[in-house]
């Protein structure tokens, strides 16, 4: 049997609901389904602050949070309302932005990068 929502829990569902989110190259603004906006320095999040005005248009709404597939991010309300900045270590953002600008460059195809076994000078025989 589905278990019911109390009503302080519906409540937080439709305050915590964004309806719009706008991004430039200095905030983050999101609209709630309450009437509330809230308003962010985009440097909080350095992975949407690395995308393309694209990239952030391509994001998709939840019920608590805003998720950027092509950025891997996902920003959730109730961290924006306490004003948490993003928790992802230095040490993960450098791999990203690797990843990211490998992923980036046409020419570094992973065929490129990753060399076959047929493609080796060594020989062995058997």
């Amino acid at each position: 049997m589905p278990s019911m929502m109390t009503k302080s829990e519906a409540a937080k569902s439709v305050t915590l609901k964004p309806l719009a989110v706008r991004v430039t190259s200095e905030t983050l603004t999101v609209d709630l389904a309450d009437g509330r906006t809230i308003q962010v320095p985009l440097d909080w999040y350095p992975r949407l602050a690395d995308g393309s005005p694209e990239e952030w248009e391509q994001h998709q709404l939840s019920d608590d949070a805003i998720h950027w597939p092509e950025l891997d991010e996902d920003i959730g309300v109730e961290g924006l309302l306490r004003g948490a900045k993003s928790g992802e270590s230095p040490r993960s953002l450098k791999r990203w932005l690797q990843h990211r600008a490998l992923c980036e460059t046409p020419w570094l195809e992973p065929d490129y990068r990753m060399p076959s076994f047929k493609d080796s000078p060594v020989q062995t025989t058997l």
